[in-house]
């Protein structure tokens, strides 16, 4: 690439923007019909990262027209009391959407409490039968989880050619990483999933004709590391110091945005690029679930 190349930036903004217009519109069709789509938060603790992304939430869901009902719960609230409150969402036909902010305090049995979320109100996704049929072949499940589906969503507005593409996965979380192989596995991609115990990183992800680094570290992933012309996603949210700005920190990505940009074909930012989405799709599979309600 020349040394004034710019990769084109992929507007996750405007793409989540699209999707949020059509959610609206179909929310709105629903209340026509005496039906207004509801969804259900449950905020376990006090981390702060997950507060503000259950508050982001609730003002998307405000914005398209869905009810949000909101959760708080102490972090010492025991296993039964939980399963009891998910027991009372499952059964609520206000509630098409049920969303168990992760993760949870460690006393907490995770696996459990997903796995007790109805199958038709699994708005993220992380229901182990959902991602049991996302791994097979021939199979769909009901909802793919969010951040997943947003990055093929994105990938697939700015034309990424899926079939026999060299894709790379840096991450293995089940949110992200772990998902989004099997989804462009599905799309005919040649997938590998690397990690932090993977064996000469640089040379793995150099083969990538679209990459998705999920790792939460910042800028690990260097400009000499990038295929020239590969679609890059960046999912990583990291806060770093930077006294130049005005609370004294900013967001970056796990790639470094600046030197990946002067060699890739196609690059997310961060902030704006993945992280609009993950709240667009959670918003279209809370509409579609108010809507198969009705079926």
């Amino acid at each position: 690439m020349s040394a004034d190349h710019q990769a084109t930036l992929i507007d996750g903004k405007a793409v989540a923007a699209q999707i949020r217009a059509q959610v609206a519109a179909r929310a709105a069709a629903l209340a026509e019909r005496g039906v207004r789509v509801g969804l259900a938060a449950v905020l376990v603790g006090d981390n702060p990262a997950s507060h503000t992304y259950v508050r982001m939430k609730r003002k998307a869901c405000a914005e398209v027209g869905i009810e949000s009902f909101y959760h708080a719960l102490p972090k010492d609230i025991s296993q039964a009391e939980l399963e009891a409150l998910i027991d009372s969402l499952n059964a609520r036909s206000d509630v098409h959407g049920i969303l168990v902010q992760l993760p949870l305090p460690a006393h907490l049995d995770e696996q459990r409490i997903l796995s007790l979320i109805s199958l038709a109100k699994d708005v993220d996704g992380f229901h182990p039968l959902n991602i049991g049929r996302l791994a097979m072949k021939g199979r769909e499940p009901d909802f793919l989880p969010a951040t997943p589906a947003g990055v093929i969503r994105l990938l697939e507005a700015y034309g990424a050619p899926f079939t026999g593409a060299d894709a790379v996965v840096l991450g293995r979380s089940n949110i992200v990483g772990m998902p989004c192989a099997l989804l462009l596995t599905k799309r005919d991609c040649t997938v590998t999933i690397c990690h932090s115990r993977s064996r000469d990183l640089p040379q793995i992800v150099r083969r990538a004709d679209i990459l998705v680094a999920a790792v939460g570290r910042p800028h690990m992933v260097q400009g000499d590391w990038i295929k020239p012309g590969a679609f890059v996603i960046d999912v990583g949210t990291n806060r770093i110091s930077d006294q130049s700005a005005k609370d004294g920190s900013r967001l970056v990505g796990d790639v470094d945005f600046e030197a990946a940009q002067r060699v890739a074909g196609a690059i997310t930012p961060v902030p704006g690029g993945v992280g609009p989405m993950t709240i667009a799709m959670l918003l279209e599979n809370t509409v579609t679930a108010a809507e198969r309600s009705l079926q």
